[in-house]
């Protein structure tokens, strides 16, 4: 989304508890920010059931006709609080003519692009059983503007797992980073990407190391959304308990490597202790 911040001007993010997913999309640089909050404190019967609290109304920002105010993009940046109201908010707006609130499109198609950045439908939490995720509200608000509309269709983008542009962004990143701090202007040329969701986490990392230029190297871990003892949808490279035993099996791995290259140099002890002298020549990145 960082890389979206020229292409908008005014843009609707939601999700997050507070002002936080505000300040994130400022620090990105996006120029003029609308929240669901704001909007609620424009007009109060935007959303029938749902108040503002006095920190709410206090932290949203108002001062200007947001009826005037062209919304070019809604972003959804983190889980929302608040379903019902958002969605409510979302619909207006995606149903509006050319992003502008109180209006309504005679087509249906002139609102502006939804973005979620990430399409998991489920996630794990400290509850029994999953939860529901971004991806469930994704495809709640499809679902309403296809009813309200009478069949007309929302097609939403999602960033993150398993879209492949998530795996290029993130080595552009991991390639920059190696270029400021070690004055290497290349990607590692192994990244041992761990996850617990094999429909998003593994079958992402899978499909971008068939088209990467390095070694993209799937890792799936027991402690989130799949099941231990289950037959995962999509088969990771390598399974292990958490994300401590993920990076110790990408750690023994790379000393694999260099063992069977005699370019060691020194004894490997128990439990990777000697790893304060390892040097990969920073030719390794361990996502997660």
């Amino acid at each position: 989304m960082r890389e979206m911040v020229e292409a908008y001007n005014t843009v609707l993010v939601v999700g997050g508890e507070g002002e936080k997913c505000r300040q994130v999309a400022e620090m990105y640089g996006f120029r003029d920010v609308v929240t669901p909050g704001d909007i609620i404190k424009h007009d109060e019967h935007t959303t029938p059931f749902r108040k503002l609290t006095d920190e709410e109304r206090n932290a949203s920002k108002s001062g200007r006709d947001l009826s005037k105010v062209k919304i070019e993009a809604i972003f959804v940046f983190a889980d929302s609080r608040d379903w019902a109201g958002d969605c409510q908010i979302m619909l207006d707006i995606a149903m509006s003519k050319d992003g502008y609130l109180g209006t309504l499109s005679e087509t249906f198609d002139e609102g502006p692009p939804v973005y979620f950045s990430h399409n998991d439908i489920v996630w794990s939490a400290a509850h029994q059983n999953v939860r529901l995720g971004m991806g469930a509200l994704r495809k709640m608000l499809e679902t309403l503007f296809r009813d309200v509309t009478k069949g007309k269709e929302l097609d939403t983008i999602a960033f993150g797992k398993p879209q492949i542009g998530t795996f290029e962004f993130a080595t552009r990143l991991l390639r920059q980073w190696r270029a400021d701090e070690h004055g290497i202007d290349k990607a590692p040329e192994t990244v041992y990407f761990v996850g617990d969701t094999p429909e998003s986490d593994i079958r992402g990392t899978n499909r971008y190391n068939k088209k990467a230029k390095n070694d993209w190297f799937s890792i799936l871990v027991g402690t989130g959304v799949w099941n231990e003892g289950t037959e995962p949808a999509y088969k990771p490279r390598a399974t292990v308990r958490d994300v401590r035993d993920a990076v110790r099996f990408g750690m023994e791995r790379e000393f694999g490597k260099l063992r069977k290259s005699k370019t060691l140099g020194f004894e490997v002890e128990g439990d990777l202790k000697a790893v304060d002298k390892l040097d990969l020549n920073n030719n390794v990145a361990i996502v997660v």
